[in-house]
């Protein structure tokens, strides 16, 4: 088990640095429904990410694990194409980021989050942890990571939760934040959604790069084992 769970810490760390879920969750923070929403959007973060864990490891249990202990060929190329889509759109990413005097762009969706309700915040979580394409990957290499270790079904599961409460850390830090100092927060919360709106394309490039590297090469050492 704890070799699964050092495989995917470094996937964990990329789900957690999730720049645009961590600017919404900052906005829903600045709103009058903030004690509720917050957490909200941070169960249905969690939420998603399960679904995807419980998804992949049903299917990849039976045959995860190789011979020997060695990864299946199947993870392995799983790994490599995650890795290759990782490298493409760390070249995507720097391609469009910011440039010198630029104004950082937002999603529009972003400009509703004020009017969202409990149900809409907690559906936001889960959408953007579990369908967002860089964390869907990330998720998914984690669990077939998992998978190919070969341990028991209950301690993948372990394995995995472990993986899902590092990937929340991003989202629910600043809810904590909130929690903690109150009304005394939102110029830390108002800096930190600054930051990370002018920096995310830069911030996702090298993240998706180093990332995408590690899984390539994990790849190859599972083929040449």
């Amino acid at each position: 088990m704890g070799n699964a769970i050092g495989q995917t810490l470094p996937l964990a760390v990329g789900v957690a640095l999730s720049p645009l879920a961590i600017v919404a969750v900052v906005l829903m923070l600045l709103t009058p429904r903030a004690r509720v929403n917050g957490p909200l959007f941070v169960a249905g973060w969690l939420l998603g990410l399960a679904v995807v864990g419980i998804i992949v490891l049903a299917i990849a249990h039976p045959s995860g694990a190789g011979t020997n202990g060695k990864p299946a060929t199947g993870v392995s190329l799983l790994k490599l194409l995650a890795g290759l889509l990782l490298v493409l759109a760390a070249f995507r990413e720097w391609r469009g980021r910011p440039h010198s005097g630029d104004q950082a762009r937002l999603p529009k969706w972003m400009g509703a989050l004020d009017a969202f309700g409990p149900v809409k915040a907690a559906g936001a979580g889960a959408i953007l942890s579990g369908l967002n394409p860089k964390n869907l990957i990330l998720a998914v290499s984690a669990a077939a990571a998992i998978a190919g270790t070969g341990i028991s079904a209950g301690k993948e599961a372990g394995a995995y939760a472990v993986f899902a409460l590092v990937g929340t850390i991003g989202v629910a830090a600043p809810v904590v934040l909130y929690f903690a100092l109150g009304d005394r927060s939102r110029r830390m919360l108002d800096e930190l959604r600054g930051w990370m709106g002018r920096n995310n394309a830069v911030i996702m490039a090298v993240l998706f790069l180093v990332i995408g590297v590690k899984l390539i090469g994990d790849a190859i050492s599972g083929f040449s084992a």
